[in-house]
């Protein structure tokens, strides 16, 4: 299928060619149809699927129909969704998708003068995208009036839940005529989202693609088992070569992120942090220099990265696991997109093997281990962190217990690897780590082919 196919109008359909988008992606190709019907919208989508584009092109076409009043804009569409960085990056989807329609949008956020914004919301416009605080407190100053709103997205509303925005939407809704259609996207579908949907919501179409517990075939996967001390050491190693030309680094914690930036920086490499301590400027300019590749190294966090969306990323680290397994899905899913391939590679150390478990448990896969570099865990070394753990534990803190009773991956605790070769380091020989589960049920989820050259998310 391409973009013809969707009955889109010449502005967007030149505007979608000037970008280079020809195939729309699986959940473009459901959710576009039912927009442009006028129909709620439930998606379950993931982050890289082109979920933006889905909602953002059928809007632009649907505002373009109604009659403008250019001397007179008044917010027709609202786009809530939980980060600045998300908010800028659908921002940019509706300046690339809507330059031919005379639209006009505007993005505002927390962190930053609101000045520029209200400038903006004064002069009128067609399209809001913004976050929750400072949506709320511009509608409080009573620079934005909701009174002619027809279109409603909330966008990644899993992430809304987890930052504690449930509240803040809530009141968004009270204010916001009830005669709209409203579109819900998320990536995940737990019992607390269902029921926010349901309120939402008026007999909706459903769509759903890509599961989360699902990696993109493109993604190359592998995991270094290394001491927690020696991973700087071995992200050095790595960067020496010439294969990793961009990296986007994961770490658990802002003090960890700014910790790894600063032993690249005592190696040589450029590298930028981003994460919620820091200012909204030096957050867009370490992005920006990353995608420009004047910053070699991107280091983030979690809920700083959602929506982060750079072209050719052909590397992902995860420095440390997260300790939620879907987090793991989301991070790796910034590369391999588009159809493009990727690699992403994990450093797991004693007290993460448990993480990794329940990785592999979500994707239903085992992910390869690689043992030939220079700082690999040995037995020795394990047991040692199985003593710290237990110590730990004696006195009070759970100390990270491994659900291998905190023996290594490829030990006979481990299941089916059951040897270790080279004085205790693992050998991996094409061999992967225990743990693959079965495929979680997600219902009637189409994983979908990633058919596309669209990849706005």
């Amino acid at each position: 299928m391409t973009f013809n196919e969707l009955n889109l109008i010449e502005p967007i359909l030149n505007a979608l060619k000037t970008e280079g988008y020809t195939n729309p992606t699986p959940i473009q190709q459901k959710a576009i149809p039912y927009i442009l019907q006028k129909r709620d919208l439930l998606g379950c989508a993931q982050t890289g699927t082109g979920k933006t584009a889905a909602f953002a092109i059928p809007i632009l076409q649907l505002l373009h129909a109604l009659p403008q009043d250019r001397n007179k804009r008044t917010i027709k569409s609202l786009i809530l969704t939980p980060t600045r960085e998300l908010a800028l990056q659908i921002g940019e989807s509706f300046a690339a998708y809507g330059r031919n329609t005379g639209l006009k949008h505007t993005v505002i956020f927390g962190g930053v003068s609101q000045h520029p914004q209200t400038e903006a919301l004064k002069r009128g416009v067609d399209i809001l995208v913004a976050t929750p605080g400072r949506l709320l407190d511009l509608m409080a100053q009573k620079f934005i009036d909701l009174s002619h709103l027809q279109i409603f997205v909330l966008d990644e509303a899993d992430r809304m839940l987890d930052m504690g925005f449930v509240h803040d939407v809530r009141k968004v809704l009270n204010v916001i005529p009830e005669k709209r259609q409203s579109l819900f996207f998320s990536a995940t579908m737990a019992p607390e989202i269902m029921k926010l949907a349901d309120n939402i919501l008026v007999e909706p179409a459903k769509v759903e693609v890509t599961p989360v517990s699902s990696t993109a075939h493109t993604i190359k996967q592998a995991v270094y088992y290394v001491k927690k001390a020696d991973k700087k050491n071995l992200l050095i190693h790595l960067l020496k070569g010439d294969e990793i030309d961009r990296a986007l680094v994961f770490t658990r914690t802002k003090h960890g992120a700014d910790r790894v930036v600063k032993d690249m920086a005592k190696a040589g490499v450029q590298a930028e942090a981003i994460h919620g301590n820091k200012s909204q400027n030096a957050r867009v300019r370490a992005l920006d220099n990353f995608k420009a590749s004047r910053t070699r190294v991107l280091v983030a966090t979690d809920i700083a990265a959602r929506g982060i969306d750079v072209d050719d990323l052909n590397h992902v680290i995860n420095y440390e696991l997260p300790n939620e397994p879907e987090t793991y899905v989301h991070r790796i899913g910034r590369t391999g997109r588009a159809g493009a391939s990727g690699t992403a590679l994990s450093f797991c150390d004693a007290e993460e093997t448990s993480y990794l478990v329940s990785i592999q448990k979500l994707i239903a896969k085992n992910v390869p281990v690689i043992d030939n570099h220079p700082y690999p865990m040995t037995a020795k070394d394990f047991a040692e962190a199985a003593s710290t753990m237990k110590e730990q534990k004696k006195k009070g803190g759970n100390g990270g217990r491994s659900r291998w009773g905190n023996k290594p991956a490829g030990s006979s605790a481990g299941g089916s690897q059951g040897r270790s070769t080279g004085g205790g380091n693992f050998s991996s020989q094409n061999r992967s780590t225990n743990g693959g589960g079965g495929q979680r049920s997600g219902g009637n989820r189409s994983n979908g082919n990633r058919n596309r050259t669209s990849h706005s998310n």
